[in-house]
């Protein structure tokens, strides 16, 4: 026996253990400033190379707190958190040891949140009720890991890396962590025998809808407090939860999505921190095809009304026209997801307010998809959406004027564009393969508002 284990021990020394890329780690500045080729606007690629880099999702900030990094993810350092100075174009690694989910910056301090599967063995995703070992939320010192990388003094991970707690593996912990106003505690998804615990008796379980045979439940959303690693529950609904994200000036306030990889039968959803006010944010028709909310102020959810097919018997206006060939060009156009998304009814960036609940409309492309991926600035003077083309739109909410200010960012890119705008509202961030020999690539550029609209006065 002691023969076989000294054997063992000596054979497992042999195999290579996983080696991570080292937190801190710099690289040279990428940094390109272009005008678009069509109009004009100023781009400011913060990278160039082909390395496969995306930005954040829309739901989620984009920037450090102090205005001067903006996170992403690249292959430069696989499954790494990447940060880009905005000024320098100077690259920093900013995690060690991998992370899963959502990227999740806090607005009021120096700290980067994120899941990690213990052990980096697990790739399925747990929130569907797949076999979880529990995931470790991890904090990370932003300000530590600059200063250190900037003097040539980095220390170990541990010195910069803190685990706040650990999701217990029969919760079935995954999905869209989002970090709340507080900055004490984060939401995350659980997993369907978690959630069917906390479901009302007699409830109705959805089953899957639409072509993708996604959306069935139950599922659920649980918090862990990231100062004690305490969890609770917070709710549980009878569809699949997708896209949870926190109110960033409002703590306590949550809001989510019933996912079906298109249209849903309710899209969007509201509760709060404790699970009392549950309630669709948008009550949506049947012939409403709604996408891509993102919490955008205080009071104010962007969200995009879709108008990106045909109507059926009516002339081909251009409107939702068939699919290209260009594979993602055009999606959403099987005959499975019903009747919802003509623009026989008013389509366009909406936005809706979470205390009145009243919508807006706050503009529409005149043909083609429509907007698509929306998001608005804080101060509530702009909207920005982009399109099937991959074109950027611009919105004055205060005028409704509208205005491309970018395009050339080529529908066969590995992603979408998802603008996000910055704080202050003067710029926004996108994900482009304009730059790319490959076509595919994606590089992270920030757009700037024009400034003649940044100028202008209060109607």
């Amino acid at each position: 026996m002691r023969t076989s284990i000294l054997l063992a021990v000596f054979f497992s020394a042999l195999v290579p253990c996983t080696v991570f890329s080292q937190i801190g780690k710099r690289f040279p500045s990428e940094k390109k400033e272009i005008k678009d080729p069509v109009t004009g606007a100023k781009l400011v690629f913060l990278t160039s190379k082909p390395h496969g880099d995306s930005k954040i999702y829309p739901t989620h900030p984009q920037w450090t707190s102090d205005g001067q990094w903006v996170i992403f993810r690249s292959d430069l350092a696989k499954n790494e958190a990447m940060a880009v100075n905005e000024k320098s174009g100077d690259i920093v690694q900013v995690s060690e040891g991998g992370y899963t989910g959502m990227l999740n910056i806090a607005r009021k301090s120096m700290k980067l949140y994120f899941m990690r599967s213990i052990g980096q063995t697990r790739e399925a995703d747990p929130g569907q009720g797949k076999e979880s070992k529990g995931l470790e939320i991890v904090e990370v010192d932003l300000a530590k890991v600059f200063a250190d990388s900037k003097s040539g003094s980095m220390r170990a991970a541990g010195t910069y890396q803190r685990i706040c707690g650990i999701t217990p593996p029969e919760i079935g912990a995954g999905g869209d962590m989002a970090l709340d106003a507080d900055e004490e505690w984060v939401y995350f998804r659980v997993g369907k025998e978690a959630a069917v615990k906390h479901l009302a008796a007699g409830t109705k379980v959805e089953e899957s809808f639409g072509p993708r045979k996604m959306g069935a439940g139950p599922a659920g959303i649980a918090r862990m407090n990231i100062k004690t690693g305490e969890i609770k529950h917070v709710v549980s609904v009878p569809f699949q939860v997708g896209h949870i994200q926190a109110n960033l000036w409002n703590p306590g306030e949550i809001v989510f999505c019933w996912e079906t990889g298109g249209k849903s039968p309710q899209r969007t959803w509201t509760v709060r921190s404790d699970g009392s006010g549950l309630r669709p944010l948008y009550p949506e028709a049947s012939y409403e095809w709604v996408t891509h909310e993102a919490v955008i102020s205080k009071d104010e959810v962007a969200m995009a009304l879709m108008g990106h097919r045909a109507i059926p018997g009516a002339a081909n206006t251009g409107v939702g026209a068939p699919a290209t060939g260009v594979t993602g060009a055009n999606p959403g156009q099987e005959s499975d997801w019903g009747n919802a998304g003509t623009r026989e009814k008013p389509t366009g960036l909406a936005i809706v307010n979470l205390r009145t609940r009243e919508t807006t409309i706050a503009g529409q492309t005149p043909s083609g998809s429509g907007l698509w991926h929306v998001h608005g600035s804080p101060d509530g003077r702009w909207a920005v959406g982009d399109d099937f083309s991959r074109s950027l739109y611009i919105i004055d909410r205060r005028t409704r004027e509208m205005k491309m200010i970018s395009t050339g960012h080529k529908t066969t890119a590995a992603d979408h564009c998802h603008p996000t705008f910055h704080p202050d509202g003067t710029r926004f961030e996108i994900q482009s393969a304009m730059l790319s020999e490959d076509n595919k690539t994606m590089n992270i550029c920030i757009v700037h508002m024009p400034k003649d609209w940044l100028k202008r006065k209060s109607p």
